[in-house]
């Protein structure tokens, strides 16, 4: 069974809009490597989008999750309840930013932890209004869609959006927006708007995922805690994506001097397995009554016993020193091909949750077309990248963070060796 004809096979049963980013149908993986069908080897750097901090079948995880599959795989906590799931709550209540008590659910998805983050915050502070930012990606569901900053393809087809949430830029000076501009916003939108009295939330990204990997300054997320706090808004990060040592924390606002009042949570929490939650100040989290929250598959026996298995891993590993030393490394060569490729206008984040942005070098303009050569050449060569941004012109480099040294050396030179092709072909 090859690849075309799994391909005709794809577009005849599954929907189109469930995009796909290569044609690799996966047999079997191993930390940061992927067999595809016909035996062919590549080196991830996607890892399911940021799922695989831990890597691909972590020895620690596979074992736990099948320690669980020999005592019971589903109860619903709601019904049956179990202790890993309070151990696990427990756990995320001293590990998530903030000194003060905590409290936890647990939910599926990194969509549905956002949904459910705006529902505990209108529910505390009965006001009904959300701002989100320009760029932001905060995921498909309808509230999801239209806290998002980008409309393509987010939202195209889909009709009205659910309202009372509104969106202000992003502070990234690269694309001239200047954390006072993005401040300014905010005060222009409560006088022109909504009024302040009726925001519930702001929820943020410590660093922007999709829209392109740019961190919030320090100087920005203070400012925005010293504002929430001012109008009694609810600050929410969304830790999706940044999560779990990614950023060479445990948490990207680990980063910051301030805490958020409500975190969501995905992805890396549980190595690949469907889990997500939402942990914030206990009074907050209380906010909604018996029933108001939950989910059928929320805090599913094998999510939960994955996520241990991670937490374990990401400290016995020491993965937040670890993911500061290999995006060091990856930065450092990127650096080493600025003379070499004009076309690189920035190279940036913190830990190894990493990005380079490409411009036209004639007319200095975003160029999506380079960022997305470099990237089908790159697979030709057997690397998988992402590209990720409003203009579609930034890669982005997920590798897990337990990669070897000698799969990254090899991936840095596929790497090299393609922006060198694309930009000399240019």
């Amino acid at each position: 069974m090859n690849a075309t004809s799994l391909t005709d096979r794809k577009n005849a049963a599954i929907s189109r809009g469930v995009g796909m980013t290569t044609q690799i149908y996966a047999d079997r993986a191993e930390n940061a490597e992927i067999w595809d069908k016909e035996g062919r080897r590549y080196i991830d750097f996607a890892a399911g989008i940021a799922v695989l901090n831990t890597g691909h079948r972590h020895p620690r995880v596979i074992a736990a999750v099948k320690d669980q599959l020999d005592r019971f795989t589903h109860t619903c906590h709601q019904v049956v309840p179990y202790e890993s799931y309070v151990h696990l709550a427990e756990r995320l209540n001293t590990l998530v930013p903030g000194d003060f008590e905590k409290k936890t659910i647990f939910v599926t998805t990194g969509a549905e932890a956002v949904e459910n983050a705006v529902k505990i915050a209108r529910a505390a502070t009965g006001r009904s209004a959300v701002i989100a930012f320009g760029g932001g990606f905060h995921g498909r569901t309808f509230m999801g869609m239209a806290l998002t900053g980008k409309v393509v393809p987010y939202k195209v087809g889909f009709g009205a959006m659910p309202g009372d949430v509104f969106h202000v830029p992003y502070p990234v000076e690269l694309h001239d927006v200047t954390v006072d501009q993005s401040l300014q916003a905010l005060k222009k939108l409560f006088a022109a708007d909504v009024d302040p009295q009726r925001v519930a939330a702001i929820i943020i990204e410590p660093v922007q995922g999709e829209g392109g990997f740019y961190p919030a300054p320090a100087a920005f997320m203070k400012a925005l805690r010293e504002l929430c706090d001012q109008h009694g808004i609810l600050l929410i990060a969304d830790e999706v994506q940044t999560g779990f040592a990614r950023t060479g924390r445990m948490f990207a606002m680990d980063h910051h001097e301030v805490a958020p009042d409500l975190t969501t949570m995905a992805k890396s929490l549980a190595g690949g397995f469907p889990l997500a939650a939402v942990t914030g100040r206990a009074a907050i989290m209380d906010a909604p009554g018996p029933g108001g929250l939950g989910g059928t598959y929320g805090g599913n026996p094998l999510g939960i016993a994955a996520a241990h298995a991670v937490l374990d891993v990401i400290a016995d590993e020491d993965l937040c020193n670890r993911a500061n030393l290999l995006g060091h490394r990856l930065k450092q060569r990127l650096e080493s091909l600025r003379e070499r490729v004009p076309e690189i206008a920035d190279i940036r984040g913190p830990g190894f949750m990493n990005a380079v942005e490409f411009n036209d070098r004639k007319t200095g303009l975003p160029s999506a077309d380079f960022a997305n050569r470099v990237r089908l050449t790159a697979l030709d060569k057997s690397l998988i990248l992402l590209t990720c941004g409003v203009h579609g012109n930034v890669i982005r480099f997920l590798a897990p963070i337990t990669i070897q040294d000698e799969v990254l050396g090899e991936a840095l030179d596929i790497l090299e060796a393609s922006m060198l092709e694309i930009s000399a072909a240019s």
